[in-house]
């Protein structure tokens, strides 16, 4: 795993080394720079919401050390929460930090802050907020500001009176102001590239006429007052629908700047879905749904930010566990710009009770490092773009995506097996019409001769051992037939080898995990070095010959 990350890194490096051109805009389905070269947008929520109305974690760690943190966990971007009467009630964003938190009695949480952040202690809540950003801002880290819910506390739920157009908390005159007040506020802070206007709406007032009626009057709001910033607009049902604009387009006087915002958790497909349920037929219904509700718009020519999405990172929920590995497939297969919830390790005070443990974290309890690294490891190939404009450094290819280990299949040279290894030395594949996959630039293809052993590279490629299907309903098995018929999927050794088995879970079963046997074939333009040290071609009367002297 050491020389993943170390790769992993930096390829990040390299990547965020040229997303130094602000602000961002788009261009049909990409985020883009001022230069039109593709911006993949690889954030972390940051809750600043809660009741104290304070970025989480500032009691346990300086927020330089905290935004260094993150980029080190190869986050680009934050997605910032506030709650709307941090803008519009003057009473409460003129009180203090101090008197914020005495108001809740956390007392300890005062001399926390006091020890790690002693600049913001005795400064207004909304002085506090620019100053996080900032932090980030100094550590070239891009900002999304969240309007995540009107009266400050977590969110949500469909009877918390926050959730839609004319609920007790949510005015919409009182919101468009409360934007316009933070747009306004963060007009010429160059990392501020987006505002995401509302979080998740939701509950029994939700309509599609009222969301016509609304958010194009908060997007012109917010157009108006920031022109520089992504304008992100949230579906219905917890963010979870936007199909209706499949009907009707919106109609708004700026172009350039529209992104639309989905959210999907395993708990959405329900509580216990993914474990009483076979995991194929699962995963092959929760893309369709999400395809057709929100995935669709990237076909339209707009770009689709997933502003959350996270699994208990203990690995102790099995639900999520299946969740993510199918979750992570369609986000590498689109290519999607993203924010994993969360970033909090623990809260101040959530639902009554302080210092609750955050298990979704990619922080620690005290926040002095990852919760867990491998996850973080896990999405780092997601944290780069695999096309998109300006990043044609090579020919369109498809690389083989492993979303359970978040690694590619390459291979160190010719004489080791296929294995799984970093994206960036992924081997580039085309998938012709007869479904062969060949190694792009070669005439090499993926062959099996048996099950239980690893995979070869031919050049007689006509054969049905030579053959590669997705099947099952989550269309991420890669299968193919022996010379006896029978069918094998593409699977991993515990060394990371590329083997094939027998398909799993591909009955009604439940009680099976499927995960390691799938796999994604995504468009990319990415380079690879690896392909070209570890090749050689066929050429007809010269035999094997080093891809160098091909030509």
């Amino acid at each position: 795993m050491g020389n993943f990350t170390t790769s992993s890194i930096l390829l990040l490096f390299l990547f965020s080394s040229v997303v130094t051109s602000l602000p961002l805009s788009t261009n049909s389905r990409w985020i883009v720079d001022d230069r039109g070269r593709r911006v993949k947008l690889a954030c972390v929520n940051w809750a600043s919401h809660m009741e104290p109305v304070l970025a989480e974690g500032l009691s346990k760690q300086p927020m330089d050390t905290i935004a260094k943190r993150i980029v080190s966990m190869g986050f680009n971007c934050v997605r910032f929460t506030w709650p709307l009467y941090l803008i519009t009630n003057d009473s409460l964003a003129s009180l203090t930090v101090r008197q914020s938190f005495q108001q809740l009695g956390l007392l300890e949480s005062i001399a926390g802050i006091q020890a790690n952040n002693p600049s913001i202690i005795d400064v207004s809540l909304i002085k506090a907020y620019q100053a996080v950003v900032s932090s980030l801002g100094e550590n070239n880290v891009m900002v999304i500001l969240d309007n995540h819910i009107s009266k400050p506390g977590w969110c949500c739920s469909n009877l918390d009176d926050n959730g839609f157009f004319g609920d007790k908390y949510f005015d919409p005159d009182l919101w468009i102001t409360g934007l316009t007040r933070m747009a306004t506020l963060f007009n010429g802070v160059t990392n501020v590239v987006g505002m995401s206007l509302r979080n998740e709406p939701r509950g029994p007032k939700q309509n599609i006429n009222d969301w016509y009626k609304y958010m194009p009057k908060g997007a012109e709001a917010v157009h108006s007052a920031n022109p520089n910033v992504l304008v992100i607009l949230s579906g219905l049902s917890f963010d979870r629908d936007l199909s209706f604009l499949k009907n009707q387009q919106l109609k708004l006087t700026f172009s350039g700047k529209l992104v639309f915002e989905a959210h999907w958790y395993g708990f959405s497909d329900g509580q216990t879905t993914w474990v009483k349920d076979n995991p194929n037929e699962v995963c092959g219904r929760v893309a369709t749904y999400m395809m057709n509700t929100s995935g669709y718009l990237v076909d339209q020519g707009y770009p689709l930010f997933i502003g959350e999405f996270g699994i208990d990172q203990s690995g102790a929920n099995v639900n999520g566990n299946r969740y993510i590995s199918c979750f992570l497939g369609v986000a590498a297969e689109l290519d999607l710009d993203w924010a994993l919830w969360t970033l909090a390790g623990s809260y101040y005070v959530r639902d009554g009770v302080v210092g609750l443990n955050e298990y979704y974290g990619a922080m620690d309890y005290n926040w002095c490092g990852a919760r867990n690294s491998s996850f973080i490891q896990r999405i780092s190939a997601l944290q780069s773009p695999f096309r998109g404009p300006g990043l044609s450094e090579a020919k369109p290819h498809k690389v083989i995506f492993h979303p359970l280990t978040g690694i590619c299949i390459t291979r160190k040279s010719l004489v080791h097996p296929l294995q799984l290894g970093p994206c960036s030395d992924a081997y580039p594949w085309s998938y012709s019409p007869q479904k062969t996959l060949v190694v792009k630039g070669t005439r090499f293809c993926l062959q099996t001769d048996a099950s239980g052993t690893s995979l070869k590279l031919g050049i007689f490629c006509t054969g049905s051992n030579s053959k590669w299907e997705t099947i099952s309903d989550s269309k991420m098995h890669l299968s193919a037939k022996l010379r006896d018929g029978k069918s094998i999927c593409l699977d991993v050794a515990s060394d990371n080898t590329i083997i094939t088995n027998g398909c799993k879970c591909i009955s009604k079963d439940n009680t099976c995990d499927p995960s390691s046997q799938w796999f994604k074939l995504v468009d990319s333009t990415r380079s690879s070095t690896r392909v070209e040290r570890s090749l050689l071609q066929y050429l007809p009367g010269k035999g094997l010959v080093p891809n160098h002297l091909v030509g």
